[in-house]
């Protein structure tokens, strides 16, 4: 992503996220630039300070990205289960950053070993039970890769934290153009 295309799908999460806070009605984004309307994953993240607020996407999308990015922060932002006891309030808007996490395929791994922690995020998955780990979340917490790994099975997918070693459990790899800036700033 370029800076213009950046800024453009910021815009859109800024004024979605706006819309659903305020309940207002939302436009639906459009673009014509093809890289924005690339058929891929992506996250939309909202802290307060360092207090997370919401995070929700998906890993493979039917459609645009600019569509997807609206669709991801407006989940984000009133349907995390996390926050439903304490959501995000009208009030609040102008002191939460947005965060964009663009995905790559996710890649099936014999060695989840292999990750780059900061570089690559991870999807576990076994049976019906899945999590996911961004790749900001390594350089976030300071984890090592056992750590990461661990973390993901235990506090994401419900599974045994040494399950990502079981030969039944999936691990997938992917990385992520990741940009964000101050809801204020957009």
């Amino acid at each position: 992503m370029n800076e213009v295309q950046k800024k453009a799908l910021l815009k859109v999460a800024r004024d979605t996220v706006e819309a659903a806070i305020k309940k207002l009605p939302a436009e639906k984004p459009h673009s014509d630039d093809p890289d924005l309307t690339a058929l891929c994953g992506c996250f939309v993240t909202f802290k307060n300070g360092d207090r997370l607020r919401g995070c929700i996407g998906q890993f493979t999308s039917d459609v645009p990205l600019v569509e997807l990015v609206a669709e991801m922060a407006r989940a984000s932002s009133t349907r995390d289960s996390r926050f439903f006891a304490d959501p995000i309030t009208p009030s609040e808007l102008n002191s939460l950053d947005i965060e964009i996490s663009v995905l790559s395929p996710l890649k099936p791994t014999d060695d989840p070993l292999s990750l780059r922690l900061g570089v690559d995020g991870i999807y576990i998955k076994r049976g019906r039970a899945s999590g996911c780990f961004l790749p900001q979340v390594a350089t976030e917490t300071g984890w090592s890769k056992e750590e990461f790994l661990s973390y993901c099975c235990s506090h994401k997918a419900a599974l045994p934290p040494d399950a990502w070693k079981d030969a039944g459990t999936e691990v997938y790899l992917f990385t992520a153009d990741v940009f964000g800036a101050a809801f204020r700033d957009i």
